[in-house]
């Protein structure tokens, strides 16, 4: 019998533990505790994995009280759920009781079962890495030709396959061979695109084909930190040098010393930031928060950004000093809406990934629902594409094949394309309040039937429609042999 992880869940509300416990039952051995006291009795008797806990309660907060779990227990992972988005409360968790996840309410249940798999998963590689370390004290040598090992072969799958996924007519294949043409040159570059095109990815393409391929690549998003703690990042601390500060700190350009660092979101660094940032990169040189001693460093830096650096540069908001210093070559990335030849590839690699990682078998995704994907603008690029095919995986049956029905509906929704027999006068969104209706009309009963898996009578039903009355439509808009006709074969 399988052994199942085991997870404590904290909630003095009585009804909300009764409902955790009945979701995650399937997936995890539940314990439940309505207090704090009853929470630590549970502790000190069970061999628990991670705790689940809600922020406000009556006896202690969830913050407090994952402070003591992270004091007694410290290979529990701690997660907390709550309803409010204080500030306050997420920096305090973060910082004091090493929250690993904070979850707002209302939250989904498949989303909250991934969020603890992934925990559980993290306290498991946890003790592998213990066990892992006794044995590289016991086997240095041993341990230095893995690692090297390792980044070798790391390095001939980029050779090979810079592991950017594209068809070779992709408008990103021309964006690639600049990248393999710069990489061996230590210039500093600047990847521009919109969030979500894969600027880190393209990043570790530069890494691992320039000559620093076996030093350290080390990432920070430099828009989702205030300075004093982006400066701590980046350039490392000393014990004391501010509240909290309780033991030194290594900065990423020093653990990065001889490689690479990617400094992502490079455009939202406030201009006081930016001179800090401009004489490390002058003087090739750090200084520890707190501490008066310089440190030299050797690092190339790759930054990223989805604004317009020339443009920001104009308009003050950005130095144009640090531009200069950063942009040795400006690499624009395409937006996925440009790359629609590459969507049926990536859609399939994405579902083999995910598949894989969420420990769910899939047997592929229909050319209907790679038709219907093509036909959508992704705005969110392919963190969006990941996000879709994540959600088609989840709520898929196993061993499935994942249909356009599973997708949302703002992607059904999309304009069909022109060459699938439909009048183009009726989809326009151009023209009189009729062309404009009827459009809207044909997206409409084109995502119904998609849902239903083009079953007419119940598409009908949920429209208010009788099945002649569908018909009739369906004739009108010339949507009656879209189902049965060829699909146009998707690019591999």
């Amino acid at each position: 019998m399988i052994q199942l992880p085991a997870i404590l869940v904290v909630d003095d509300e009585v009804r909300s533990l009764e409902s955790l416990a009945r979701i995650l039952g399937d997936d995890f051995e539940v314990h439940t505790a309505s207090s704090v006291t009853d929470a630590n009795r549970i502790l000190e008797k069970e061999w628990i994995q991670a705790v689940l806990c809600d922020q406000r309660m009556p006896d202690q907060s969830g913050v407090e009280f994952l402070k003591t779990v992270r004091s007694r227990w410290p290979e529990i992972i701690r997660m907390i759920v709550s309803g409010y988005t204080d500030s306050h409360d997420i920096i305090d968790g973060i910082n004091e009781a090493g929250i690993y996840q904070y979850i707002t309410k209302p939250w989904h249940p498949d989303t909250l079962v991934i969020s603890l798999k992934n925990a559980c998963r993290l306290y498991a590689l946890q003790r592998e890495n213990e066990l892992l370390a006794i044995e590289l004290k016991m086997a240095p040598g041993a341990a230095s030709k893995v690692v090297g090992d390792r980044r070798t072969a790391l390095k001939r799958a980029y050779e090979s396959d810079d592991g950017i996924v594209r068809t070779s007519e992709s408008p990103m294949s021309a964006v690639c061979e600049v990248l393999h043409q710069v990489a061996p040159y230590d210039i500093p570059i600047v990847l521009s695109g919109a969030s979500g095109t894969g600027k880190e990815l393209a990043a570790r393409a530069l890494h691992y084909r320039s000559l620093r391929w076996n030093k350290p690549f080390v990432v920070e998003n430099c828009g989702a930190l205030p300075d004093q703690l982006l400066e701590s990042e980046l350039f490392g601390h000393k014990r004391g040098a501010f509240t909290g500060a309780v033991e030194d700190h290594i900065g990423l350009f020093e653990r990065a010393d001889g490689g690479t660092v990617f400094l992502d979101e490079i455009g939202e660094v406030t201009p006081a930031f930016q001179v800090k940032l401009l004489r490390v990169l002058q003087e090739g040189e750090i200084r520890p928060v707190g501490s008066g001693k310089p440190r030299k460093v050797d690092v190339r830096v790759i930054a990223a950004t989805n604004r317009d650096l020339e443009e920001e540069v104009r308009a003050g908001r950005f130095r144009a000093d640090l531009f200069y210093r950063l942009a040795g070559m400006v690499v624009e990335l395409p937006p996925l809406r440009s790359r629609i030849c590459d969507i049926p590839l990536l859609a399939r690699t994405l579902v083999e990934k995910t598949g894989a990682r969420l420990g769910k078998s899939i047997k592929g995704i229909t050319v209907e629902a790679i038709e219907c994907m093509q036909r959508y603008s992704w705005p969110g690029n392919i963190r969006e594409l990941q996000n879709e095919i994540q959600h088609m995986v989840v709520v898929a049956k196993p061993n499935a094949e994942l249909g356009a029905d599973l997708l949302s509906r703002n992607i059904l929704m999309a304009a069909p394309a022109e060459d699938e027999g439909i009048d183009d006068d009726a989809v326009a969104l151009e023209g009189t309040l009729k062309d404009r209706m009827s459009a809207l009309e044909v997206r409409i009963i084109r995502e119904t039937l998609i849902r239903h898996r083009w079953n007419k009578s119940k598409a009908a039903s949920e429209l208010g429609l009788s099945r002649v009355g569908l018909r009739g439509k369906l004739e009108r808009y010339g949507l009656e042999n879209v189902r049965a006709m060829p699909r146009r074969r998707a690019t591999r």
